[in-house]
């Protein structure tokens, strides 16, 4: 069993900072014609869009626009607006505050474990997810096929999950109650959903699933992630 202290550093984990927003760079796996606009990406989300505690490279967005660019797109690097520890308002508030009115080819939406996490409202949580992929809508110019959520995964199978008190089961259960309000909402207006809770849940039998602070996804986490979102996109985009 791990000291009182490192179950703390744990909980610091889901408050710790990374840049809020970070801005496209260089191209990943660019394979498009010279001369040729590049199409751009906006993340949304919370610590699972950032890559806490793994490689920039390694997070979700950018190893999406490589696997993207690999089959023929040319995608410039992911513009990433996102935080560990947001929630829906947390998110909204940012977004708000950036000034962010660009459009974008391709915007993903995962937010909620925070949500859940804090024990807040699913009522609350389902209005403002919902108002959030209506904004995520907004930045791809009302084009909903170009928008893409993907479910909370479950933190409850990591070790610091199994640590916490609060009980795999109870944390699974909940966390597919706030999955069935952010279904339900993305299904509702038309926008494609991509369910990679059960994948999540094989990192109870597979550590290297898992980074290594013991709590947020490993590199190889977010290609499994990667592998399930991607057909989507491609049949949208291509």
């Amino acid at each position: 069993m791990k000291s009182p202290l490192v179950v703390l550093s744990l909980l610091v984990l889901l408050a710790c900072e990374k840049p809020a927003v970070q801005t496209a760079g260089q191209p990943v796996n660019t394979g498009g014609p010279a001369g040729v606009k590049q199409q751009r990406y906006l993340a949304l989300g919370d610590s699972y869009t950032i890559g806490e505690s793994v490689s920039q490279g390694e997070s979700f967005p950018y190893q999406l626009v490589s696997t993207l660019n690999v089959q023929g797109l040319n995608f410039s690097a992911p513009v990433i607006l996102a935080k560990t520890g947001w929630t829906t308002a947390e998110l909204q508030s940012a977004i708000s505050s950036s000034g962010n009115k660009d459009v974008y080819d391709m915007v993903t939406l995962l937010i909620g474990v925070n949500n859940q996490y804090r024990v807040n409202s699913i009522d609350t949580y389902r209005k403002e997810f919902r108002e959030l992929l209506q904004t995520a809508i907004g930045f791809a110019a009302g084009r909903k096929e170009h928008v893409f959520v993907l479910s909370i995964p479950d933190w409850g199978v990591t070790p610091f999950g199994m640590q916490s008190g609060r009980g795999g089961q109870n944390i699974a259960i909940e966390i597919d109650a706030f999955n069935a309000a952010n279904k339900a909402e993305t299904v509702a207006l038309g926008v494609s959903y991509t369910d990679i809770t059960p994948e999540s849940r094989t990192a109870a039998a597979n550590s290297f699933l898992i980074a290594a602070d013991g709590l947020h996804p490993s590199g190889k986490m977010y290609s499994e992630w990667v592998a399930l979102l991607s057909p989507a996109v491609l049949k949208a985009l291509k």
